[in-house]
């Protein structure tokens, strides 16, 4: 269920990004009109990942997601309504809040249910959503366009989202509260994931408490530097091909080939650590394997900028993607590895938040330096492919140097890894 919310939740923000090429020409839109129109996104998504974790850890995740998945796809069903650049950038603010709630809440769902040597791939599995959604956008959503435009386009996402929710409402509890559950799963749960950890001391999981942890900052620093990566190819791949001279209809499985390695990456990441923690690896070393070699991967963006053929790019772009799904699934795992219950979900928000930071000044850049570019004749996207292959880099080393055992841990403020 996680699985397919996620893929929804990525289907109702791609809409955009896919149409881009095509809304761009109806109302008259730069570059820099477009990546204000992403960046709204953003805003709310970084403010909200905050705000939404830490309301997530009290409210819970059966009645959280419930709230979070009407409010946005109610959002994406309302949007044919917008007219112009200033509707459509208020629609996109209310999703970008109402969607930031779905990564923490998943975190923390995978943290009630999966031990640590099952917790990564449980990750991975939830969080392909996200590339799996991107890969059906393409071919659900152009085909709707070219079909009957625009509108109904973003209304077929934001209906799935009100079917998805009959099925979370009747199937999904947390483990002490499952119908289903047996007495010796349950007690092999509380064992395991964390249940049995208290939760009446709120001192320890207060945000500045936490961010005097350097885990926390480790944790906020996997994701700041390399989600920009994703969103860029999330949101801008499109218009990229387009600048490249590449027909989007002769381009269309271009556009989902990335998304699918990113599917493959996110299982090859979680399989990878589980299977290292099961050859009797520490957690920190199995996880951080992955981030090493997903770091390295995502370099494969900078030869791009070498060629025109669409293949090459696109098999670039797969790599690139590959390495970056990889990394993400780690990174997206840390908050279940290190800190206890009651903050999963406050620093997988705080996570958030930094990714939407970091999302907000490269798409900002993109749109500047795209511009510019294109007015100086020259490739639009060159500088922006190259330093997206380099700064993920950046996230790996502060990873590395952060998200180990300190005197945090022999306090007993985090878990040992």
């Amino acid at each position: 269920m996680l699985f397919a919310s996620t893929a929804i939740n990525y289907m109702d923000r791609q809409t955009l990004s896919l149409l881009a090429p095509y809304l761009k020409t109806s109302y008259h839109w730069t570059n820099s009109d477009y990546a204000n129109l992403v960046i709204a996104f953003r805003v709310a998504y970084a403010i909200g990942q905050t705000l939404c974790g830490r309301w997530m850890d009290r409210v819970g995740t059966r009645l959280g997601i419930t709230i979070s998945v009407a409010f946005y796809s109610l959002v994406s069903v309302l949007t044919p309504l917008a007219n112009g650049l200033f509707t459509f950038m208020g629609f996109r603010l209310m999703l970008g809040f109402g969607e930031s709630a779905n990564w923490p809440a998943a975190t923390k769902a995978v943290s009630e249910w999966f031990p640590a040597k099952e917790r990564a791939l449980a990750t991975a599995f939830f969080d392909s959503g996200s590339s799996i959604g991107g890969a059906i956008s393409p071919f659900l959503v152009l085909w709707i366009y070219f079909h009957w435009g625009w509108r109904p386009a973003f209304l077929v996402p934001g209906v799935l989202g009100f079917i998805w929710l009959l099925l979370w409402r009747k199937f999904y509890y947390p483990p002490d509260r499952h119908p289903l559950i047996s007495a010796e799963e349950l007690t092999m749960i509380r064992s395991e994931s964390g249940l049995n950890e208290p939760m009446s001391s709120t001192i320890k999981t207060r945000w500045r408490d936490l961010l005097r942890l350097p885990q926390t900052w480790g944790v906020i620093a996997g994701r700041a530097f390399t989600d920009p990566v994703w969103y860029f190819v999330t949101d801008w791949f499109p218009v990229y091909l387009v600048a490249k001279g590449i027909d989007l209809r002769n381009g269309l499985i271009a556009i989902w080939v990335p998304f699918l390695a990113a599917d493959l990456g996110n299982f090859a990441g979680g399989a990878a650590s589980g299977y290292l923690i099961r050859r009797g690896w520490t957690v920190r070393a199995s996880r951080m394997a992955v981030v090493v070699a997903g770091g390295c991967g995502t370099m494969l963006l900078i030869p791009t900028v070498f060629t025109q053929d669409l293949w090459i790019i696109t098999a670039l772009f797969a790599l690139a993607t590959f390495s970056y799904a990889s990394f993400s699934t780690i990174a997206n795992v840390l908050p279940s590895d290190i800190y206890k219950r009651d903050a999963v979900a406050t620093v997988s928000g705080l996570s958030g938040t930094g990714s939407g930071i970091g999302t907000i000044i490269a798409m900002k850049a993109v749109g500047y330096l795209s511009d510019a570019r294109v007015a100086k004749s020259g490739h639009a996207f060159d500088p922006i492919v190259i330093a997206s292959g380099i700064i993920p880099m950046i996230g790996m080393v502060l990873v590395l140097l952060l998200i180990r055992n300190t005197s945090a841990t022999q306090k007993g403020l985090v878990r040992p890894i």
